[in-house]
């Protein structure tokens, strides 16, 4: 590609300090991406407030806006920036994991994968290029490529065949992405698609894999599959075996992982991206995590605790209200009380990967990861 995206400023061992340019603004890596599903985020945070907690990134899925209220609908609203008011990029997943998540309602051909909507039954087929439309309709900054994800573990041979179908299903991807560009009418023109090396816990396989779609010279490059059953040992032996082959030049995005933990390992590892639901789901459920390491705010010990969350939090709730307060409210099923858990997890996130940013800038970020790998995956005594 003759225009350069992606800046590595500096690294850490593989630790890497980068800047993403988009066609909607730059992002800033590593960079953890807030998860709305279906153009909005669990619990009730707006987009006027993602920006508030820091968020850079937006995700939503290309497979359940498809089904509701439907990717041609977003498209004539101008897409799904103009549609949700968010200003900065947005990623949009291909469907592919739907494949997965939607095993018994599901056929896998060459053509592409036939599901029954999980709304109202209705079949549905989705293959490379229809979900290249779909995420053009969307008109996102970033399109996901089609694949399989594959449940961990998998037969050896299954994999392999699913990662040769995965390539297959790449080539197609980026042959319809860039015809879909070329069109006057095409509402995002610089639309940018990342693959996804599969594999699951297969080294050999993933290697391969990753040799064969770097060959494709896309403007990024995924892995998935992973956090779908298998350990965090086997997640990181896979990503330590897979970044060698992964492009310096090119952004490296682990799909759906995960706990603050796992995301400064991954970052120790070479990774620039995340995305996750746990912060949100957990946080629904009286979870949050803090820097002192993992708080279930719905234990009774904290029906008279006047603290925050995290003395010294910048969050809406750390700044406004105690632990017993929005404990009352969460178990009174009061969604303001989720939705204040919520915040504060996702500006948690946020604040993570803004810190690593600055231990990467600053030349600390070892000393700074041993101290947090310690903390971070602790749970919180008092």
């Amino acid at each position: 590609m003759s225009k350069k995206l992606f800046e590595l400023l500096n690294k850490d061992g593989r630790a890497r300090r980068g800047v993403f340019h988009t066609v909607h603004g730059d992002i800033q890596t590593p960079v953890f991406m807030n998860v709305g599903t279906c153009a909005a985020i669990k619990g009730g945070v707006t987009t006027k407030e993602l920006v508030n907690i820091n968020c850079q990134v937006e995700l939503s899925n290309t497979y359940h806006l498809h089904v509701r209220p439907g990717d041609k609908l977003i498209r004539d609203m101008g897409g799904i920036r103009k549609f949700m008011n968010w200003e900065g990029p947005v990623l949009t997943d291909s469907g592919g994991f739907q494949v997965f998540s939607l095993a018994k309602l599901r056929k896998i051909t060459e053509e592409g994968v036939r599901f029954a909507s999980h709304v109202d039954g209705k079949r549905i087929f989705m293959g490379p290029e229809e979900s290249m439309q779909i995420q053009s309709n969307l008109a996102s900054t970033i399109a996901m490529a089609f694949d399989e994800c594959i449940a961990n573990p998998s037969p050896y041979k299954y994999v392999k065949d699913s990662c040769d179908r995965t390539y297959r299903w790449l080539v197609r991807c980026k042959a319809e992405m860039e015809r879909l560009n070329s069109l006057p009418d095409t509402l995002n023109r610089e639309q940018l698609l990342f693959g996804i090396n599969q594999g699951g816990v297969y080294e050999d396989l993933r290697i391969e894999h990753m040799k064969k779609i770097t060959e494709l010279d896309l403007p990024g490059y995924a892995i998935g599959g992973l956090a779908v059953g298998e350990s965090a040992e086997d997640m990181y032996r896979i990503i330590d075996c897979v970044e060698p082959y992964m492009p310096a030049d090119k952004p490296r995005y682990l799909m759906g992982v995960g706990t603050p933990l796992n995301i400064l390992e991954a970052v120790h590892l070479g990774v620039d991206f995340f995305d996750c639901v746990m912060p949100g789901r957990n946080a629904r459920h009286g979870n949050v995590f803090t820097w002192h390491g993992k708080l279930n705010v719905l234990n009774e010990k904290h029906a008279k605790d006047a603290r925050p969350f995290d003395e010294g939090c910048g969050c809406t709730a750390c700044r406004n209200y105690s632990r017993a307060y929005i404990r009352h409210l969460i178990k009174a099923k009061e969604t303001v009380g989720m939705r204040l858990a919520v915040e504060h997890n996702l500006y948690f996130y946020n604040e993570l990967t803004q810190k690593i940013r600055d231990a990467l800038d600053g030349g600390y970020f070892e000393s700074f990861y041993q101290k947090y790998r310690e903390i971070l995956d602790e749970k919180v005594d008092d």
